[in-house]
């Protein structure tokens, strides 16, 4: 939030004071806990903060006409033929609104709303909920299990061999999550040997080496499916996934004409 602690503490003891409850148990734990009390005051809570961001983004928009910069971030699952095109577009229809582009994984994409270092996100679904954020969907994309033709898992298919918990025996490459804001959830990982990757580039590039299995986005390895220098694996735990993309920004941000033109954009390019 940007305060002190005794500056939160004492705001909190003011609001206890004209409340006349206790919100939190202070005693006998180093992080405070809602009472009874403060939990079923919780959504109304929360309702008041809902309209003042509403109030704030309102009086921003009386202001506000085209924006001089977005700053934009995107989901790395997102096919990257889909964001060229879209900015493409958008650097010709307004020239003038300086653009910021970064490409970001899980709960980083939100990471950068949250510190207010972007207006908008390309996000997917693990984050896509979190207090203090307006989400619109935009589309989705497919996520795959793949590997090379000469990995024990493509050839265990091939020879129809393939058995359920085999895929726990193999390495598999899995996204990195370079946020705190999801760390320690696991998404669509079964095996117990991974390698955690950064760069959904570097993910690809080790697939097609052989050195593991993994999810893909179908569009991103659609090349090397046709080519067969991938194979798609089809696994009895049918670890592949419908990946819901979504529009996401601060509640407190009013949308400007710049920025409500490229989530326009992204689902018209999701919807092709």
């Amino acid at each position: 939030m940007g305060r002190a602690v005794s500056a939160i503490s004492y705001g909190i003891a003011q609001l206890e004071l004209q409340l006349a409850v206790t919100l939190f148990e202070r005693e006998g734990s180093r992080k405070p806990v809602l009472t009874e009390a403060g939990e079923g005051l919780l959504a109304e809570a929360r309702a008041v903060t809902d309209r003042v961001d509403a109030l704030l983004a309102k009086t921003q928009s009386l202001h506000s006409g085209l924006e001089s910069s977005v700053s934009l971030v995107v989901d790395v699952m997102l096919p990257g033929e889909v964001p060229a095109g879209v900015l493409r577009e958008f650097r010709r229809m307004y020239p003038t609104v300086r653009l910021t582009l970064n490409i970001e994984g899980l709960g980083a994409v939100v990471q950068w709303l949250l510190d207010e270092e972007a207006e908008l996100a390309i996000g997917g679904p693990e984050v896509a909920d979190y207090p203090g954020l307006e989400r619109q969907f935009v589309g989705a994309v497919d996520l795959i299990p793949v590997a090379s033709p000469d990995h024990p898992l493509a050839k265990a298919i091939s020879d129809g061999t393939i058995e359920p918990g085999m895929s726990r025996q193999h390495l598999q490459l899995v996204l990195a999550d370079r946020s705190t804001l999801t760390q320690g959830r696991e998404f669509a990982v079964l095996s117990p040997l991974t390698w955690r990757l950064g760069d959904l580039g570097a993910k690809h590039s080790l697939l097609k080496e052989g050195l593991g299995w993994g999810n893909m986005p179908r569009e991103m390895v659609a090349g090397d499916l046709k080519s067969g220098r991938l194979i798609e694996l089809d696994l009895p735990e049918k670890p592949g996934d419908h990946y819901p993309l979504s529009a996401l920004w601060r509640r407190d941000t009013k949308l400007c004409p710049a920025t409500s033109w490229l989530i326009d954009a992204f689902r018209g390019e999701l919807e092709r």
